[in-house]
């Protein structure tokens, strides 16, 4: 029964996400907004919704470590893995506009997220202060779109042709079955972590957070696949940074008394999703693209985080010798092959 309604509870995740996407989606084209504000902000955000609701879920129920390593879990998984299979599939253009603002964001926002936990918590005032951050990134925006669509009709899809009560209630079921799903999924994990001994946090930032993060799987993967390169970029940047300003904040916000936040998550998860979100920054550099063999470098850090986490949660002998291997021979040859590339690649714009 516990693995029946996990499955479940993961299939009304996902169909409550498209279900959620699709209606908004049509709607906003119905009132005539432009589909680059409907993908940065609907499609983006609405991606991320299973994030939402299952991180609200785990708040009000005082299961803070999946709160907090759902988000943070969530978005290690989107750059290394989704990033890293959508890379393979064919070598990702990274939009100047990504390199120059949506990254930085990004990785300012992880920043902001382990100072705001220094404190063991993210209370009602910080959840304040990232909401209204998505609030203000909105609204950018929307004036961005607004100055670079000035002067031309916005396209309206296909679907926004439909009865609007479809739409809406579309729109309404989806989040129903959010609602429903994430209740399910997080009672069949938290059953799953009592079962298997490991603690909230690591399912949190593992099986949680993969699942939760299947939506932007599938529209990365099928972007690259159909040579829409940028989308599969954009979608995961505009999905980490709803995942700290809307889940984190809106979870913050509205738990009881706010989220607590584990000290093993402070000192190490969360730093490595800062330290994930800045790599994309020299990744970007290089010609403007994520090929392949940078692909396979984030696909394998993804699989030695997640072995990591297991060799720690059962303190296997092997922990020892494969941090050392990674700390001071895996890591510090990426980093130099990064910086390499991006000296050559500054070069090489210089002399053009």
């Amino acid at each position: 029964m516990v693995v029946a309604a996990f499955i479940a509870g993961l299939l009304l995740l996902i169909v409550g996400a498209e279900g959620l996407v699709r209606g908004a989606s049509n709607l906003a084209g119905r009132l005539g907004i432009s589909p680059l504000i409907v993908g940065l902000t609907v499609v983006a955000f609405g991606t991320s919704s299973p994030e939402l609701a299952v991180s609200l879920e785990a708040a009000f129920a005082d299961r803070a470590d999946i709160a907090v390593g759902n988000v943070v879990g969530s978005n290690i998984f989107n750059v290394l893995f989704i990033l890293g299979i959508s890379a393979l599939i064919v070598p990702l253009a990274v939009a100047q506009q990504l390199v120059r603002f949506d990254i930085p964001l990004m990785i300012a926002l992880s920043v902001l997220v382990w100072l705001l936990a220094l404190d063991g918590a993210i209370g009602r005032l910080d959840g304040l202060l990232l909401a209204m951050g998505l609030a203000v990134y909105v609204v950018w925006l929307f004036f961005q779109n607004r100055r670079a669509m000035a002067g031309t009709a916005p396209e309206v899809p296909a679907g926004a042709a439909s009865p609007w009560p479809l739409q809406l209630g579309m729109a309404v079921g989806g989040l129903a079955l959010l609602v429903v799903g994430a209740n399910w999924f997080v009672e069949g994990a938290v059953a799953f972590a009592v079962y298997l001994g490991v603690s909230e946090q690591v399912i949190g930032l593992t099986i949680i957070a993969a699942g939760t993060s299947l939506p932007e799987v599938a529209t990365s993967v099928v972007a690259a696949m159909r040579g829409e390169r940028d989308i599969a970029v954009g979608n995961v940047v505009g999905s980490n940074i709803f995942n700290v300003l809307g889940v984190l904040g809106l979870a913050g916000l509205l738990a009881p008394s706010g989220i607590a936040v584990a000290p093993a998550m402070v000192d190490f998860d969360i730093p490595v999703m800062m330290a994930v979100a800045l790599a994309c920054l020299p990744i970007g550099f290089t010609a403007g693209t994520i090929s392949r063999w940078e692909g396979g470098v984030l696909l394998g850090y993804y699989i030695a985080y997640s072995l990591y986490l297991i060799l720690a949660a059962t303190q296997h002998d092997a922990l020892t010798g494969f941090s050392s291997a990674m700390l001071y021979f895996v890591l510090p040859i990426t980093l130099l092959t990064l910086a390499v590339l991006t000296v050559q690649e500054k070069r090489r714009a210089l002399r053009s």
